[in-house]
């Protein structure tokens, strides 16, 4: 194994030097080619303002005769700045200087240098019979801003062959180390892999890795796992199951592009262990157990087991709903024995119209509130829990009042009903208690729930005894609780730990003596 590794690091590594090669080689043309363009044109436009080449082609002397004051001119110009050609034209397309004599008298016709005779500058590459020439075409002006002509500068570019053949002896010493170097590192690497994989073949590490993945698709419990990059490592047949995900081939990818809102990451961030944690991941409810992976000291991941709560929160939902309607019921019947023992004394005592006034009072309330909670609470179960709330104060001798322009059209994905009757009835039963730890003869509860298409905000105001800031600090806190009965301070605690869950915000303004407002909000 150890040769195989090094043999395919080898190659690796050559033609990784070669590639980087050709990339080396072609900026090294392109900056060539730059160099060139840039000297041409800075000969072209020494030679444009030159004077004796301005005042010659001034004149109305024949080009030929021009050509010959010109053409003495340039040709030293151009050997001593190593020039491929330099050729003056007038504007009549002649040519008033050439390397070859020949062509000097002769008209020029070739079609991109007519841009130049519009007194343009520009720079052009052209195929010529030596190869590719960088040529710079610059107008030429006199004295009074007229162009007289103009001049192209040549430069021949060099060939891949002759820019290798002149740093030749760079390759041969780039080469021969990288391939001593590369040779000594690929078998270093080969080692070293083979050290990090304990000894192990690769059909002996491809069975183990089969034998993992079978053993974790065979469990019961959702298991996913990332490294410190959040990349997938695990992610077994059952996560799949619980959190809806259709996906197949998911290691390898971000647990982000997976699943936007898990909560596995920041165990990375923390390096804390969280042992059965609800959470909403997917709209689905899991309880979860998520651990960093530590190797030799090192955090180099974490794992989140999970189980599929959804089914369970269903029965608590339907549960919870039929315990509260039992509940109203049950006061709703002890309210009307009271309502109809008094009907029946009005009715004794020859009160007929009073009965019926009474009568019509009952009714009138009840039609209001039903009709209320019917029209603006779309949620039956809700608004069972409001009802059981509402005549639960009234045997409490409290004034439950709901906000009418409160509306709940529906339950955000991310909050579901457990969730919900949790906040709120735990929101209006702290109000009952704060009231019956005073003494007063109008004691309040109002209820507010606000809905709109980016938040769902839930109120609970009473006049209570209030609290101080000392106890505002403390009142989340799991267990904390001034009421002297058993089975307190938990609720808040419980509130908060949704709240947290669902990145809403919860507010508390409380005096004492005054009463407790708190006010919850999700955004959706």
């Amino acid at each position: 194994m150890n040769g195989k590794i090094m043999l395919l690091t080898f190659f690796i590594i050559v033609f990784s030097f070669l590639v980087a090669g050709i990339f080396v080689l072609g900026n090294i043309l392109s900056t060539k080619e730059k160099e060139l363009g840039n000297q041409a044109m800075l000969i072209a436009r020494t030679v444009a303002k030159l004077p004796e080449v301005q005042k010659e082609l001034s004149t109305d002397k024949k080009p030929m005769d021009q050509a010959k004051v010109i053409n003495e001119t340039i040709e030293g110009i151009r050997i001593i700045n190593k020039a491929e050609y330099i050729v003056v034209l007038n504007m009549d397309h002649i040519r008033l200087s050439h390397p070859v004599k020949a062509l000097i008298g002769k008209k020029s016709n070739t079609s991109d240098e007519n841009a130049a005779f519009a007194e343009h500058y520009y720079l052009s590459k052209a195929k010529g019979e030596v190869g590719k020439t960088m040529r710079a075409f610059v107008p030429i002006m006199n004295d009074k801003h007229q162009q007289v002509g103009v001049v192209i500068v040549g430069y021949s570019l060099p060939t891949i062959m002759e820019i290798l053949y002149s740093i030749r002896k760079e390759i041969f010493v780039a080469t021969l180390l990288s391939l001593l170097f590369g040779a000594w590192g690929a078998w270093m690497l080969g080692r070293n892999m083979k050290k990090q994989m304990f000894d192990l073949e690769p059909h002996e590490i491809a069975k183990q890795y089969t034998e993992r993945t079978e053993t974790f698709n065979a469990m019961h419990e959702g298991i996913i796992a990332i490294d410190n990059d959040f990349t997938v490592t695990i992610f077994n047949t059952k996560a799949k199951q619980i959190l809806g995900v259709d996906q197949q081939d998911l290691i390898g990818k971000k647990i982000y592009d997976i699943l936007p809102d898990t909560r596995l990451p920041e165990i990375l961030d923390y390096n804390i262990p969280i042992y059965n944690k609800e959470l909403l991941i997917n709209q689905h409810n899991i309880m979860s157990n998520r651990v960093p992976i530590e190797v030799d000291g090192e955090i180099v991941g974490a794992i989140a087991i999970f189980q599929d709560r959804t089914e369970v929160k269903k029965l608590a939902e339907e549960l919870t709903g039929v315990k509260e309607f039992v509940q109203a019921l049950r006061i709703q019947n002890h309210e009307h024995k009271n309502k109809i023992h008094t009907i029946a004394g009005l009715l004794q005592l020859g009160h007929y119209q009073q009965a019926l006034s009474y009568i019509e009072e009952v009714k009138e309330k009840q039609d209001e509130i039903a009709n209320f909670l019917n029209d603006r609470i779309k949620n039956q179960n809700i608004s069972g829990l409001l009802l059981s709330k509402i005549n639960h104060g009234k045997e409490l001798g409290i004034d439950v009042e709901i906000d009418m322009n409160s509306q709940l059209t529906y339950l955000p994905d991310q909050l579901d009903f457990n969730d919900f009757v949790v906040i709120i009835g735990n929101l209006i039963e702290n109000a009952f208690d704060a009231l019956q730890l005073i003494d007063k003869d109008d004691k309040k509860v109002l209820i507010s729930i606000d809905q709109d298409e980016e938040t769902l905000s839930i109120l609970v105001e009473d006049n209570g005894v209030g609290m101080s800031e000392k106890v505002i600090s403390r009142i989340f806190a799991n267990g904390y609780t001034t009421k002297r009965n058993e089975n307190h301070g938990i609720g808040l605690y419980l509130i908060q730990d949704i709240v947290r869950k669902l990145d809403g915000t919860i507010d508390v303004t409380s005096s004492p003596g005054e009463g407790t407002s708190v006010f919850v909000t999700f955004y959706l």
